[in-house]
């Protein structure tokens, strides 16, 4: 036998050789346990090896008998062993050790403080910093709030400026919710439902929900997947139920409908949802009730009225520049306003999605968030339109680079997963979770204990808010609305250090209502229909304009 044949084929060989040894064993001393050990072990070996070598699926099985499982076994480690012994505390993705150690060590009320400097280069191309002031202000109250609901709202809410994001039970285990909940009472902000509907879980520490309303209608829709008027008021009326928010995108896959496998579906998840208890559970990409921008305000204008007069809003990834305007014509035509538009950036997603998706669909929140606040800035709406950030919201300063870049408030969703104990094994779509964060398996759920992961949830998110508080102080201010644009700078190359202002356009009110072609938005501008999501003359080779 060659070389290369008797490295290939010497451990099934020896196998053999093995269990052709204890064979004999096992007939000189028919009673010893030993010799009967050693031959179930190797026989069960050798058995696997023989297999190995003719079946037909696996080429590198069928050549390297035995040997080729240990490339399954490594590649099973290759996550952990990157994670907790290669990587360095900056290197993880998407959250590193050092992000998801300043969420773990805020959750569990320990200190938070980094000795010896900073880790950063502060003269890489991505560095950012807070401009501070040599006249700080006292650091004030974080119980920070901001109104959400305008003239046409009788019920507005005064929202936390930090508030769990969109998550469904379903794609969350219900501890996971009830504890997320449970917190959110403690600490005074709202959970995000998401999509999958209000569950006993979401209702079961009266903490306020902001009720999520997807393609697929969960909660209120009738047999055949259509929205049901009736059972959206039952719903909307309960005095958890706090907003309405209509889920036009999410940024794990803007514009990919979801699906939820019917292994997966409990009988209470399809109680919750709606939903036949054993068939897959899809939502559509598109919604049914409205297909424009005036049909999705009219339907706004209903889920409002019906709801007695809580605020209602839409949440999006931001995709076509010119649908965002045509969003705020309509507005303009009918008036009938939205009461507040969260802002999904791409990098965000707790959701499984596939991997095109995730990785190159949809604006960075940045752009996003900037493209929509211009757009309300420069038609005259946003006073009246409050706005929000979504997308790797994590610290103090994610906060308040969002609110400078002009959101009113920030949900997190994968920072309160990890406040939680998530440790980021990426298994929230397989049912195999480890922490029972993601996870619908019984076994697994019972390692998550409500009454100490809730005020984890509380935790993290006070702890953040006070530290956000001493971030305004110290940059000369009283209260995170005063952020502006130019209290950020980023450095653009070796040499300078510039404010967002300098580096993105800033419109001024009324200044696409006026003076359109003076803004970098001017062809989507002129693109935009209150009637069609679709542009009214291609957008193509020719036509030029700044998304951010």
């Amino acid at each position: 036998m060659s070389g290369s044949a008797s490295a290939r084929f010497g451990p099934l060989i020896l196998v053999l050789l093995l269990t052709f040894a204890a064979a004999v064993a096992v007939l000189m001393a028919p009673r010893s346990w030993l010799a009967w050990t050693a031959l179930a072990g190797a026989g069960a070996l050798a058995l696997r090896g023989v297999w190995d070598l003719f079946q037909p699926r696996h080429t590198l099985l069928r050549n390297y008998p035995l040997l080729a499982h240990f490339r399954w076994f490594f590649e099973f480690l290759r996550p952990f062993l990157r994670q907790y012994i290669v990587e360095n505390d900056r290197e993880g993705r998407p959250y590193n050790r050092d992000q998801r150690s300043l969420i773990y060590e805020r959750a569990k009320d320990q200190v938070d403080v980094k000795p010896f400097g900073s880790d950063l280069d502060a003269y890489d191309a991505e560095f950012q910093v807070l401009a501070h002031s040599m006249a700080p202000c006292p650091k004030p109250d974080a119980d920070f709030r901001v109104r959400v609901g305008g003239e046409q709202c009788a019920r507005p809410y005064d929202a936390s400026l930090l508030n769990v994001s969109a998550m469904s039970f379903g794609s969350l285990s219900a501890p996971a919710v009830e504890a997320l909940n449970l917190g959110a009472r403690r600490g005074g902000f709202y959970q995000d439902t998401g999509e999958g509907g209000i569950s006993p879980y979401h209702l079961r520490h009266g903490g306020d929900l902001v009720w999520e309303i997807g393609s697929g209608y969960f909660g209120c829709r009738d047999k055949r997947g259509h929205f049901d008027r009736g059972l959206f008021r039952e719903q909307a009326a309960r005095e958890q139920v706090r907003m309405l928010e209509i889920k036009l995108s999410q940024g794990a896959k803007p514009g990919h409908g979801g699906v939820l496998p019917a292994a997966k579906i409990t009988p209470e998840i399809a109680d919750t949802r709606r939903i036949p208890l054993h068939e897959d559970c899809r939502s559509p990409a598109y919604h049914g009730a409205f297909s424009t921008p005036r049909e999705l305000l009219e339907f706004a204008a209903s889920l409002r009225e019906d709801a007695g007069g809580k605020p209602v809003g839409v949440k999006l990834c931001v995709g076509h520049p010119w649908e965002v305007f045509a969003l705020c014509k309509a507005m303009l035509e009918t008036g009938i306003e939205l009461d507040y538009i969260v802002v999904d950036g791409a990098e965000g997603g707790t959701g499984a999605a596939p991997e095109e998706f995730s990785d190159h669909v949809g604006l960075p929140l940045r752009e996003g968030l900037l493209l929509v606040r211009n757009a309300l800035v420069g038609t005259g709406l946003r006073s009246r339109v409050r706005l929000a950030a979504s997308g790797k919201v994590y610290s103090a300063y994610t906060l308040a680079a969002n609110l400078a870049l002009g959101a009113d408030w920030c949900n997190a969703a994968r920072a309160f997963m990890l406040s939680l104990g998530c440790v980021q094994t990426k298994s929230c779509h397989n049912d195999r979770c480890p922490t029972g964060v993601a996870t619908q398996n019984p076994s697994r759920q019972r390692g998550l204990v409500v009454a100490d992961k809730a005020p984890r949830v509380a935790n993290f998110q006070r702890h953040t808010l006070e530290h956000l508080a001493e971030l305004i102080a110290a940059a000369g201010l009283e209260h995170p609305g005063e952020l502006l644009p130019r209290h950020l700078l980023q450095r653009r190359g070796a040499t300078d250090l510039v404010t967002l202002d300098r580096l993105y356009p800033f419109l001024a009110p009324n200044s696409l209502l006026e003076a359109p072609d003076a803004t970098p938005y001017g062809d989507w501008w002129h693109a935009a229909d209150p009637d069609s999501f679709r542009p009214r003359w291609p957008v193509g080779p020719g036509h030029h304009a700044r998304v951010g």
